[in-house]
């Protein structure tokens, strides 16, 4: 049993040795993307709140520039479904569809680094009372906000190469 345990052991840390040879490099390490981006992107002025939720996020996690080396423009769009119905044919549940369009750009050449799309969702019950049902679908978009610019951030950090940089 000993034996068995040694042996993981020593495979594991073969592992990690192998990892830097293999071209892995920590985001948050020396030289990596998430050190360059961060303080360094200018998001777009939001327009609607839903903007603001998106900005809010990304300036949250990637740190607020100005002026920016990078700056960041986006454009959402929110859609809503109808996934559950009563018997009496009233809506009881929603779905919010978000998708958000994206592009990092070198302010200086103005040139394209990193673009792409992301998509979520996020539901909310519409069974109690107006306010209520209002408050929910707030939240839901707070949550789809939150969501996108996770997934944009996490598609910079892995999209845009060190030399780019």
């Amino acid at each position: 049993m000993n034996r068995t345990r040694l042996t993981r052991r020593a495979f594991a840390v073969g592992l990690l040795a192998a990892l830097p040879a293999c071209g892995f490099a920590p985001v948050y390490g020396p030289g990596g993307a998430g050190n360059a981006l961060q303080g360094a992107v200018l998001v777009d002025t939001p327009v609607t709140r839903e903007d603001y939720l998106l900005t809010r996020e990304l300036e949250t996690r990637l740190g607020r520039a100005n002026p920016g080396r990078y700056g960041l423009s986006y454009s959402t769009a929110i859609g809503s479904e109808a996934i559950a119905i009563s018997r009496a044919n009233v809506t009881t549940r929603y779905n919010l569809l978000g998708e958000t369009t994206y592009a990092l750009r070198d302010l200086d050449t103005q040139a394209v680094i990193a673009s792409g799309k992301v998509n979520n969702f996020t539901g909310y019950s519409a069974s109690g009372s107006t306010v209520a049902t209002q408050a929910a679908e707030r939240d839901a978009r707070e949550r789809l906000m939150t969501i996108l610019a996770d997934q944009i951030i996490t598609r910079l950090l892995v999209s845009v190469p060190k030399s780019g940089l």
